[in-house]
């Protein structure tokens, strides 16, 4: 026994009393769906939603309440609830789209699907199936973007309101807001700050850095929320409310670089280049590291933009991508050049989906099934190495990927220095050491290889399980894996059941970056010492 006379380790209470907190914050944003429901008279949705939040609620306040007392959690600690935590608000998260499809008659949810649409059924029967609704949810919470709603029009408001809004909460985190909201100040925040592969602070302040973060994210959704608004409405046929909503829904996505639409083809479906012009930029601030946000509007340095090592790069990459991904379309080779209308065409859509995947985002403007493999393979690049970290992309992260090729060459110009020779290496603006370079190096080097390896695996599952091609199979499995989700046409209803597991565990994996769900494992296997 511990010295409160309980046999559960002090750990599990910790870890156990988190976790209820994250749970509690879901309650509150599902309590806020109910809400959305009623005011579009969906009243099943609103029960379901109603029942999912008092079930989660009660689940998390038990847990929170039980274990009110044990110890902050140390930076192990951390790691177990971030993992557990993700998991655990995604599964929980699923009640709404299953109870939701369960108790909503099929007569009503026929209703749902818009007038003159060339299908029948709404897509909410698809939730019916409990894996279905956990790969949702999994999907909007790591900001991953594929999905089983084949068409999203089709769903009720409420449904179209959580998987923007669980996309909008998890790109800047669960845990972040959790802290944000908990105002827990000490050690143990920053335990839960970092868990969540985040290493730079604004302020002193863990508490502040993260209220920081969500103000930060909270005025460019509010201007995104118009510049889209008035994109949508002047460019489409629109009601003034139809633009709204679509405006808002995409800005919540679209900043938070979760991808999740509201309409049949994701942006494809206005074919309007004034609304990707919009989203590029949209896109783009939700891959620059908030601190950099920080720095540029509190007017003490702009020029971050272009002196931060991440976000230069980023810029870099961006336009390199471009090019690169437009000469590919563009008839270097004929298959994707095929997929065209024409050099404008090609060069558009190159542009659009290349910041779509560099920046995880996973709007897609173009059918990239029907691209060739050399396109497929030039996209999924982006998807793997993603964004800045301390942003809310996926991926490897720039700053990773650098420091990766930086040690190798750091590494390779060691063998002609003697062994008593003092060596530096220089990362953006630090200057590293030698035993430093080499910690952060093997640091990075790990992460990456065991992304790569789980990376190659799954495609090679997927191409086995499947008849998709290796290149597709890749493709799709980058973008699982990266939390981006363009797909090539294989992620759907129909998948087997086992590639549709391993896409859980992909994009779960993707969201923490392996250690934390490693930490996990090994403890759910072998326990957690205090």
């Amino acid at each position: 026994m511990n010295r409160n006379g309980s046999r559960i380790p002090r750990a599990v209470e910790t870890i156990s009393r988190d976790i209820g907190s994250l749970l509690l914050i879901e309650a509150v944003l599902m309590t806020l769906t109910v809400v959305v429901a009623l005011a579009f008279r969906e009243f099943y949705a609103a029960l379901a939603f109603l029942i999912a939040g008092g079930i989660t609620a009660g689940v998390g306040g038990g847990a929170r309440l039980t274990f009110a007392d044990a110890p902050d959690p140390r930076m192990k600690h951390g790691m177990v609830i971030a993992a557990g935590g993700w998991f655990a608000t995604a599964l929980f998260g699923a009640l709404g789209f299953l109870l939701t499809a369960h108790l909503t008659p099929e007569s009503v949810a026929a209703g749902y699907v818009p007038a003159g649409a060339e299908y029948s059924e709404s897509s909410l029967k698809y939730f019916e199936h409990p894996l279905h609704a956990f790969f949702e949810s999994m999907s909007g919470w790591t900001g991953s973007g594929l999905t089983m709603a084949v068409h999203e029009p089709s769903l009720p408001y409420a449904l179209q309101w959580w998987r923007s809004l669980i996309q909008w909460v998890g790109g800047v985190g669960v845990i972040v807001l959790t802290v944000s909201i908990l105002s827990r100040p000490g050690s143990g925040s920053y335990a839960l700050y970092r868990s969540e592969t985040r290493e730079e602070k604004i302020h002193p302040s863990v508490v502040s850095t993260v209220r920081t973060v969500w103000g930060i994210f909270l005025i460019y959704t509010l201007f995104s929320v118009i510049a889209l608004f008035l994109a949508i409405y002047w460019t489409q046929d629109y009601t003034v409310f139809t633009a709204f909503w679509q405006g808002l829904n995409h800005a919540m996505t679209g900043l938070a670089t979760g991808g999740f639409s509201v309409t049949d083809n994701s942006i494809a479906t206005y074919d309007s280049p004034l609304i990707e012009s919009v989203l590029l930029p949209i896109m783009t601030l939700g891959a620059i590291a908030f601190p950099i946000h920080y720095g540029v509007l509190n007017g003490r340095n702009p020029r971050l933009l272009l002196s931060d090592l991440q976000t230069r790069w980023l810029l870099v990459l961006l336009g390199a991508g471009v090019v690169a991904l437009s000469l590919q379309n563009l008839g270097v080779d004929p298959v994707s050049s095929a997929a065209f209308d024409g050099s404008s065409d090609a060069v558009r859509d190159s542009t659009f989906q290349w910041i779509s995947a560099l920046t995880c985002t996973g709007f897609q403007s173009s059918p990239i099934g029907e691209w060739s493999p050399g396109g497929k393979l030039v996209v999924s690049v982006a998807m793997v190495l993603g964004g800045a970290a301390g942003s809310t992309v996926g991926g490897i992260k720039i700053v990773r990927g650098y420091t990766v090729a930086r040690g190798i060459k750091w590494q390779f110009s060691r063998v002609f220095l003697p062994s008593s020779a003092v060596v530096h290496a220089r990362i953006g603006d630090r200057v590293l050491g030698r035993g430093q370079m080499e910690r952060e190096f093997s640091e990075a080097a790990i992460v990456t290889i065991l992304w790569v390896i789980l990376l190659i695996v799954s495609s090679l599952v997927l191409v086995n399980a499947t008849d998709a091609s290796y290149a597709s199979a890749l493709f799709e499995v980058a973008s699982a894996q990266g939390n981006v989700g363009l797909s090539a046409g294989i992620t759907g209803p129909n998948m087997p059941a086992l590639t549709e597991a391993m896409f859980l565990l992909n994009m779960w994996v993707g969201r923490l970056e392996i250690i934390p769900v490693l930490v996990f494992v090994r403890s759910a296997l072998y326990g957690l010492e205090p």
